[in-house]
């Protein structure tokens, strides 16, 4: 039987702002997610870097290898490659495990792949120095298939261009923030021909399936076509078999 709950980060990325609660109530349910992690054997938590050194200490307390993990240029991607370094300097030294730092897709449509190829670089770099997983949101929901394709290899070429193999497999291309507003009910996170296009174009880079991914059915079809690692807000509905209701 497949272990659906390794592959997974149980994610909580809402601001207080967003879910119209507070600092401390937010931080409760990060707290509440870290600790169905612990107790349900999920691979990771992915939460706002706000909460990563709460979560880190919370984690620690209770001696779990619980991963860690934290969103970087959240969620529109446009913040600058300084914005995005001194981001994730903070939650490094805050004890993130994992960095998903969402590409400048915007900049990417307007043909400035200068740019893009810099901030994967230089970011990549810093995650990598610190031992860390990076993991790229390209906003499939965004894009053509086409494009989802040719900024897949891009990436995938960048990474194997700068550096080593060994570090290949700490590479990730994901697929969504989940936050992306789309029209006519067009899906705003991982779809499996989405999905398919990423496995096809990534290289020897792992691909993340973010957002949409709602019944043990379909974790375990997005796993069986190669897809390592699952972002989801129903972690527990994922691995306790039920049907999520969630938008993420």
């Amino acid at each position: 039987m497949m272990n659906v709950a390794h592959y997974l980060d149980s994610t909580y990325l809402k601001t207080p702002q967003q879910s119209g609660i507070s600092n401390e109530e937010t931080l409760q349910k990060d707290k509440e997610l870290a600790q169905e992690a612990i107790d349900h054997g999920i691979f990771a938590v992915m939460i706002r870097p706000d909460y990563v050194k709460e979560i880190r200490k919370y984690i620690q307390e209770r001696n779990s290898n619980v991963v860690v993990g934290t969103v970087i240029g959240f969620h529109e991607g446009t913040y600058s490659v300084d914005e995005k370094l001194t981001e994730a300097s903070k939650a490094i030294e805050d004890g993130a495990d994992e960095l998903d730092f969402v590409i400048n897709y915007s900049a990417y449509l307007e043909g400035d792949t200068a740019l893009v190829k810099d901030e994967f670089i230089q970011c990549t770099q810093l995650s990598l120095n610190h031992h860390k997983v990076v993991k790229w949101i390209i906003e499939i929901a965004a894009l053509t298939d086409d494009q989802i394709a040719d900024l897949t290899q891009k990436i995938s070429t960048w990474a194997t261009e700068n550096f080593s193999e060994s570090d290949l497999s700490r590479i990730f291309v994901k697929s969504s923030t989940g936050f992306y507003e789309t029209t006519g009910g067009k899906p705003n996170g991982a779809t499996f021909e989405g999905i398919k296009i990423m496995l096809d174009n990534a290289g020897k880079l792992p691909v993340k399936a973010a957002g949409g991914v709602r019944t043990p059915e379909d974790a375990e079809k997005m796993i069986r076509m190669g897809v390592q690692r699952i972002g989801t807000s129903s972690a527990l509905a994922l691995i306790k078999n039920q049907t999520s209701s969630e938008g993420y």
